[in-house]
């Protein structure tokens, strides 16, 4: 098999994977991986297990900790490519790491809409105020997201133009190069799970600024207001800085075509789109007053050990101090 896997090398441009991209994309991954499994395994922990009054945005945060555990899970399989230089994990499964470099953007688009409008009725609409507080709606809106990017997405399992011609590369993880054919579902995907959510966060904004502008919500608490747009203001950076440049890119690829080979343009942005799993901190700090506390308390925790070890080393050259002068 490994004679096998270095003769398929050989058959691929060094282009597809240029060194210096392995290099970056090992040092991003491991970092991601690092900052991104402990984030979010605490954020899911927090709206879980000690949330006491759940609400519709509690809902949208576990959920979407949920997708960026399911998406960082899968970055080892791509850092041991990226190290190896082959696929030892066979075709199925790479197809599947594939997908989800769509499937992952797609519903988290999704999922921030949800956390938009939701602000929208806090401040626009306070008179609905209880709707926050209906879980119920915003389980069945996330379950039927969650399906219906799944039904979008399988078809990518099943590519009829598969750019790997042995179980020995995965090539179909190149970022989004090979998912760029022009087809019907391709552009269903962008105006349905892009342009779609897009159009209904900036709606939601634009109303928002504009009746905070106008004076409209007086009625609202100032730290709930202060809440909701320090909230607006996260979701605004998240989606221009990790999502539009990511679909801006797949949009340009399709159309231009070509062979597949390594963009730079496509490697920066898929960058750019994993980067939302630990920006999604910054969210979850401003929305749960718990994974405030729990992140505190690490703080804290860590500080304490910091300054128990200056007081033992401090202590033990004091004796050490002590010992020599006793001996004189």
């Amino acid at each position: 098999m490994a004679s096998q896997c270095n003769q398929s090398q050989s058959m691929f441009p060094d282009n597809l994977h240029p060194e210096e991209y392995k290099i970056a994309a090992l040092i991003f991954y491991s970092c991601i991986f690092t900052i991104g499994l402990f984030v979010n395994i605490t954020a899911l922990w927090v709206f879980s297990c000690t949330t006491k009054k759940r609400t519709t945005v509690t809902v949208y945060m576990m959920n979407v900790a949920m997708l960026d555990l399911v998406f960082i899970l899968c970055l080892p399989f791509r850092m041991v490519y990226y190290g190896k230089g082959n696929w030892p994990f066979g075709d199925v499964f790479c197809r599947i790491i594939g997908a989800l470099t769509i499937f992952y953007p797609s519903i988290a688009l999704w999922l921030l809409a949800f956390i938009s409008a939701d602000r929208y009725m806090a401040i626009v609409q306070p008179k609905h105020a209880k709707e926050l507080k209906n879980i119920s709606k915003a389980v069945l809106a996330c379950v039927g997201i969650w399906i219906m990017t799944l039904a979008s997405t399988t078809p990518l399992l099943f590519l009829y133009d598969d750019p790997d011609k042995n179980p020995c590369t995965c090539l179909k993880m190149l970022d989004i190069i090979h998912l760029k054919r022009i087809n019907t579902l391709n552009f269903t995907r962008l105006i349905f799970f892009f342009l779609l959510p897009l159009f209904i966060m900036i709606g939601c904004y634009s109303t928002i600024i504009h009746s905070l502008i106008h004076g409209r919500n007086s009625k609202l608490k100032p730290k709930a207001k202060e809440k909701s747009i320090r909230i607006i203001i996260t979701l605004i950076v998240q989606v221009l800085v990790c999502f539009v440049p990511f679909h801006i890119c797949f949009a340009f690829l399709m159309l231009h075509g070509g062979e597949n080979r390594f963009d730079p343009w496509g490697a920066f942005t898929t960058f750019l789109m994993n980067l939302s799993t630990c920006l999604d901190v910054i969210l979850y700090y401003i929305v749960s007053k718990q994974f405030q506390a729990r992140v505190i308390s690490v703080m804290l925790y860590r500080n304490y050990l910091r300054s128990v070890r200056r007081k033992s080393f401090r202590s033990a050259s004091l004796r050490s101090l002590s010992n020599i002068n006793s001996e004189m």
